[in-house]
């Protein structure tokens, strides 16, 4: 499937949406949806920004992305597939002073009926779940480009910790590993960083100006194509010592409960209570509630979080990265669960250190 093909089975998709849910159009305004529709393409120049430069417009029988005179002629240059104009879709393009113009055409397109938006204003629905759901299932050429993000993104991982030294401030690490990604045409969407000081101390470890010492964590999560690949990784100088290995060999056995129950129907509610009773069986009876464990992927780091209420069954093509966590350790990596029921590793880099835990090769420390 090329772009093209992709384009034009996602419009189909919106277009049954409309069908369904009796409304006049589905306008996508953010970064996310908009690389969705478009097939990887971005509509950002603020990376902060949810929403971006330009947005679709679907009814019934018309389709439309929309922007203005500033941003036009790059996005047909570099972002829109070469043959969009030939396809179901017409560029709207109006001057950057009359955002009014942009409403007209919307108001004229939809009769004044009901507009579906993943970001709606006053007079607009959200999008019903059956079309977020399409979101979480990737097509093959999704799959594809995510293949790519991943290996991008741990191999500019394996990159930054084979350079590191005991003296770089946390600053440096997570720049040296935003730096590794924009190099691969990656966003750092997240770059964690924490030392030998704060390593345990922090779930969530925003980099500081502290030297890491003698064992750092690196966390990424990298956009490319709109889609985002989450890993981490830890480096230690010298040999572990064995409660660390410990600390390390129990996160990765309550991580593989996980992926032994990403299966194909599986409620993301059924994998969480698992993890609660890995961490209560290894002695950790509050780390579920001190990080959340992670759940779906795709074009959010998390499309959604694992929790007690969460009875959305995983499918296949689905994409998870779970997250497990004890003070001192954390592991994860990126997964698409296939047809098979098997689990396909999007960010495993093999010239990292890894070993097998319950038959797959995960990362451990890299001790140098």
């Amino acid at each position: 499937m090329n772009r093209l093909e992709e384009v034009s089975a996602k419009l189909e998709v919106m277009q049954n949406t409309l069908q369904e849910t009796a409304s006049a159009g589905i306008r996508l305004r953010g970064t996310d949806w908009f690389a969705w529709a478009i097939a990887g393409a971005s509509n950002m120049v603020l990376l902060a920004a949810e929403t971006g430069v330009a947005e679709v417009l679907v009814t019934a029988t018309d389709a439309w992305i929309l922007t203005d005179e500033i941003e036009a002629q790059r996005l047909k240059d570099e972002q829109l597939p070469h043959n969009l104009e030939g396809s179901s879709y017409k560029l709207y393009v109006h001057p950057w002073t009359q955002i009014s113009a942009r409403e007209s055409l919307v108001r004229e397109a939809t009769g004044n009926g009901s507009v579906l938006s993943d970001r709606p204003t006053s007079n607009e629905l959200p999008l019903p779940p059956s079309l977020v759901y399409h979101r979480w299932v990737m097509l093959p050429s999704e799959l594809e480009r995510y293949r790519q993000v991943g290996q991008l993104a741990s191999e500019a991982m394996t990159e930054v910790l084979a350079q590191a030294q005991p003296d770089w401030t946390e600053y440096r690490l997570a720049g040296s590993g935003a730096a590794g990604l924009w190099s691969r045409g990656l966003h750092p969407v997240l770059t964690l960083a924490a030392g030998d000081r704060r390593l345990p101390l922090y779930r969530h470890p925003l980099p500081s100006k502290e030297a890491i010492g003698r064992q750092a964590m690196l966390v990424f999560c990298a956009r490319g194509y709109g889609l985002i690949v989450s890993l981490t990784r830890f480096v230690c100088f010298g040999k572990l010592s064995e409660s660390d290995k410990k600390l390390h060999r129990t996160i990765a056995e309550i991580e593989a409960v996980a992926l032994d129950r990403s299966q194909l129907g599986t409620p993301l509610n059924a994998i969480y209570n698992a993890l609660v009773k890995a961490y209560e069986d290894r002695g950790y009876p509050n780390a579920i509630r001190e990080h959340h464990q992670g759940g779906i992927a795709g074009y959010g780091a998390r499309e959604m979080v694992a929790t007690p209420g969460t009875s959305d069954r995983l499918a296949a093509n689905m994409v998870l990265a779970w997250n497990p966590s004890i003070p001192g350790a954390k592991i994860e990596d990126t997964f698409v669960l296939n047809p098979d029921n098997s689990l396909e590793n999007l960010s495993f880099d093999p010239r990292f250190p890894y070993i097998e835990i319950a038959g797959r090769l995960r990362a451990i420390p890299w001790e140098r």
